[in-house]
């Protein structure tokens, strides 16, 4: 067994932190977008950094019971504060109780405000021998710059969807159903595991791929079509609730007020993971209908030859920007449901 098994994708990430288990730098900022598995990969390499080949010390340290493991999350929603960055730099001088050393995870790093990176500073600058950090964020911007440059960048991009339905495969899925989840999940495996046993994948999609049959000349009907946009999410959400209950119940009245707040953070991240993927595959029309007016292959197999040239290739790529500019909007948190009924408006008018 290594580390890593049963991660979907990233082969070549994997390989580099392999090779890191054995000389680690004092400092790690993994940054990539959403959903595509770094909080995953960062905590399995933090227990392979603190266990080695021990499976049971492995196995308290990946779920976030290791002594050396200190887990760093916001308070609340709001952010990781300049108390909780004191406290970590207090804590990273004291001798690791099990392990060789002790190992700060910061899963949800984009959310340290800047009084708390600049408390950290000075001990990213002078760590103690003993110390190692991991910053999971989803751009380097999100932190001040000298905190970013005082660590090794490990960067996370969107996985081919060849990769993820293989790796759904080797889970245990059904094959249909891992290229439906890969479909949807847009590069995304942390996406495509909490959607790959969703029997309403093959729903979702096909409603973001109708809209451009569906939209029509009056604003009230745009607003109808983003609320059925809205509601095609929830049952995608359902097995990702279903696991958050089970935790819950799991502690009883022992589960702290963080563990619902980060619930909260990650069924958000996952709902806006959601509403992109649903713009792109309704990108993804436009750029078929281009193709096949020009002859080239299409990703859309399953929609028919008469939609895709319904209207001019000019058109459908002005209709694919109008997606990626709402895309944007959703990107600075615009709400999604008006962000949807103005799109549906714009290409209704542009018809």
């Amino acid at each position: 067994m290594t580390p890593f098994d049963g991660v979907v994708g990233h082969r070549s990430v994997i390989a580099l932190l392999e090779d890191e288990i054995a000389r680690p730098a004092q400092g790690y900022l993994f940054v990539g977008p959403s959903n595509v598995g770094k909080s995953t990969i960062a905590r399995r390499f933090a227990a392979a950094l603190l266990c080695g080949d021990d499976q049971g010390c492995f196995g308290r340290a990946v779920n976030g019971r290791h002594p050396d493991l200190v887990l760093v999350e916001p308070e609340g929603r709001a952010s990781i504060t300049v108390d909780q960055a004191r406290s970590v730099v207090s804590q990273a001088s004291l001798t690791p109780l099990e392990a060789d050393r002790k190992v700060f995870l910061f899963e949800e790093g984009g959310m340290m405000n800047d009084e708390a990176a600049n408390a950290l500073l000075k001990t990213l600058e002078e760590p103690a021998p003993s110390s190692l950090f991991i910053i999971v964020a989803e751009t380097e911007d999100q932190l001040p710059e000298t905190v970013a440059s005082r660590c090794r960048t490990v960067v996370f991009g969107r996985v081919g969807e060849d990769e993820v339905t293989a790796g759904l495969v080797d889970l245990g899925i059904d094959e249909e159903q891992a290229q439906e989840a890969a479909g949807i999940a847009g590069g995304r495996p942390g996406l495509a595991v909490a959607l790959a046993t969703n029997q309403e994948v093959a729903e979702f999609r096909r409603l973001w791929l109708s809209v451009p049959l569906r939209i029509g000349e009056y604003p009230g009907e745009a607003f109808l079509l983003a609320q059925e946009a809205m509601e095609a999410t929830e049952p995608l959400l359902v097995a990702l609730k279903d696991r958050q209950d089970q935790q819950r119940d799991l502690l009883g009245e022992d589960a702290p007020r963080s563990l619902r707040d980060r619930q909260t953070r990650d069924l958000k991240r996952a709902t806006d993971a959601l509403h992109v993927t649903g713009l792109e595959i309704l990108a993804s029309y436009y750029r078929d209908v281009a193709a096949a007016q020009f002859g080239s292959a299409v990703r859309n197999t399953d929609v028919p030859v008469a939609a895709l040239s319904s209207v001019s290739p000019r058109q459908a790529i002005a209709s694919a920007g109008l997606v990626l500019d709402a895309i944007d909007a959703l990107n600075a948190n615009q709400r999604p449901q008006l962000a949807f009924a103005n799109l549906f408006a714009q290409l209704s008018a542009d018809a």
